[in-house]
């Protein structure tokens, strides 16, 4: 078992105030707890040997005042685990949109991650991190109090405490990698479920929905499987805690009572030593079930540091200047593929119409990916009016881009948001560019026209009509270069006819790069480029 992970916490900094103060609040409790403990040891002594009225007035204050700083100590504590869970989401949507689409990680397996995975953290920042440090400090408060009324008790939970954590260790290590494997499974769940769900229509079409619903019900006996396994450690390992501390209070328990018989121990000592030996064992039991309640929180953890310490793409500080893009010899690898993903050595003069031509798998959208910095070469550079691509601000560079890829991506939102996403303030009016792409003749017969709400990615919309919603964004976007993704692809002839008009319209006075396989799109381009092959007389 790992006490502490020193990343979880650097990405915490925020927090450490609300975690001072839940340790310091979980100190006055222990504090508080001693002198109930001393309090109710004399009360029960005086009524019981004495006959005296019990002082209820300082034994209810101590109490109350226990019950105050045990909800101050909750409120810190679920504070300080909302900071860094929203600290550490903020910062990992912010790198996984600074690494690009090019070096994405499923979006099943980040949307578990980000949800239910970060969420998880509740029991390490809330309970698990501040019960460590009170493991140490109760005992110590404890024990300081019952020194001078019993060294003999003191020495006998002094010895056994040590045992707890010994326990805790080895169950622990076995725990980690149990919950490890559960999340991977989780993960693995979210992302075939989301990928079943995308694609149910044409599953449905070509007869497979049922043998994926039995892929689904297979993976989820697994997880299912994965956390009964998890579940039945948790409690089997809290059992063997519990079953510890028990057997120390009674050890302890038993040397009291002996002492107590034969005349060497007073009652009220033997009843504070009765009631303050739990005491001293609890914060190490409650550290081993809060471990418990972490550990799938933790492993979410580590898969988020994962993505954090993977290399964003390296950005300069130059500021883009017009002139031709230049490929000089241009390669790109993929881990696991033995071959380059990417050969190329080419110009593309500034406002000329230009389509990658190749089958599929020789590199098309990789050009593109590299134009939008989301992909850097193994080797060769790409220039940009003699500018080397790596040495340009790439967030500046990015707005003389309009990307219009082979699904763009639609909001939940109105038709009106997601044509204006990404537009500039030179751009031309919405109804203008909205002409100019097409959409007018679906939206206007839309029940809100372009304040009808959409559905998650468009939902709604036909492919087509998603696709001339992108294309008035790049109209909107007014960028001096275009990006186009085999914007024709999935389409029927006379929508692609339609989209090639908005394409023909977009393309005049802008460097147009189109990745194309249909001989209609092809016929668009002043100049055609086969990826895969080094054209003569190009460097």
């Amino acid at each position: 078992m790992r006490p502490i992970n020193p990343k979880l916490l650097a990405y915490g900094r925020s927090t450490r105030p609300y975690l001072a103060a839940t340790v310091a609040l979980g100190a006055v409790h222990a504090a508080l707890l001693v002198a109930q403990a001393t309090l109710l040891a004399q009360t029960i002594t005086a009524v019981f040997l004495h006959g005296d009225s019990p002082a209820w007035v300082p034994l209810a204050f101590v109490i109350a005042a226990r019950a105050g700083v045990a909800w101050l100590q909750e409120l810190a504590s679920a504070r300080s685990a909302a900071t860094v869970k929203s600290e550490l989401r903020d910062r990992l949507v912010a790198h996984l949109t600074a690494l690009g689409p090019g070096r994405q990680r499923p979006a099943g397996e980040v949307a578990a991650l980000v949800t239910h995975g970060l969420d998880a953290l509740d029991g390490y920042f809330a309970k698990y991190l501040p019960q460590l440090v009170l493991a140490l400090l109760v005992p110590a408060i404890v024990l300081a109090r019952l020194i001078p009324a019993d060294l003999t008790a003191t020495v006998t939970i002094a010895v056994t405490l040590p045992l707890i954590p010994l326990f805790m260790a080895l169950i622990g290590m076995h725990t980690e990698a149990q919950n490890r494997r559960q999340f991977r499974l989780l993960a693995r769940l979210s992302h075939h479920f989301l990928d079943v769900v995308a694609g149910l229509p044409a599953l449905k079409l070509l007869g497979r929905a049922k043998a994926q619903a039995g892929i689904i019900r297979r993976i989820s006996d697994e997880q299912r499987a994965a956390t009964m396994r998890t579940l039945r450690t948790a409690f089997l390992s809290s059992l063997v805690l519990e079953l510890l501390a028990t057997l120390s209070v009674a050890l302890v328990a038993v040397g009291i009572g002996l002492r107590l018989v034969a005349g060497h121990l007073d009652l009220e000592t033997a009843l504070l030593v009765l009631i303050l030996a739990p005491e001293a064992y609890r914060p190490l039991r409650e550290v081993g079930a809060n471990y418990h309640a972490s550990a799938e929180g933790m492993a979410a953890a580590e898969e988020a540091f994962a993505i954090l310490d993977t290399p964003v793409p390296s950005s300069g500080a130059r500021t883009p200047v017009s002139g031709p893009i230049v490929f000089s010899g241009v390669e790109v690898r993929y881990p696991g593929r033995a071959e380059p993903a990417l050969r190329l050595s080419a110009t593309i003069e500034p406002g000329e119409v230009v389509a990658l031509t190749g089958p599929s798998g020789c590199g098309k959208s990789t050009v593109l990916s590299v134009l939008l910095g989301f992909v850097t070469p193994a080797s060769g550079q790409v220039t940009v009016g003699g500018v080397p691509l790596a040495e340009l601000d790439l967030e500046v560079w990015r707005r003389w881009i309009a990307w219009v890829p082979q699904r763009p991506h639609l909001l939940a939102a109105s038709l009106r948001d997601n044509l204006t996403l990404g537009a500039t303030s030179r751009a031309p009016g919405l109804r203008a560019a909205a002409l100019a792409a097409g959409v007018t003749e679906f939206a206007d017969g839309l029940p809100d026209g372009y304040d009808t709400l959409l559905g998650d990615a468009g939902t709604g919309l036909s492919a087509g009509q998603r696709q001339r919603v992108a294309i008035a964004r790049a109209f909107l976007r007014d960028a001096p270069i275009v990006l186009l993704d085999e914007p024709t692809a999935n389409l029927d002839e006379v929508t692609a006819a339609r989209v090639m008009t908005s394409i023909r319209e977009l393309a005049r006075g802008r460097t147009v790069l189109m990745a194309a396989h249909r001989p209609e799109l092809i016929s668009l381009a002043d100049r055609v480029i086969e990826v895969g092959r080094i054209p003569v007389g190009h460097p």
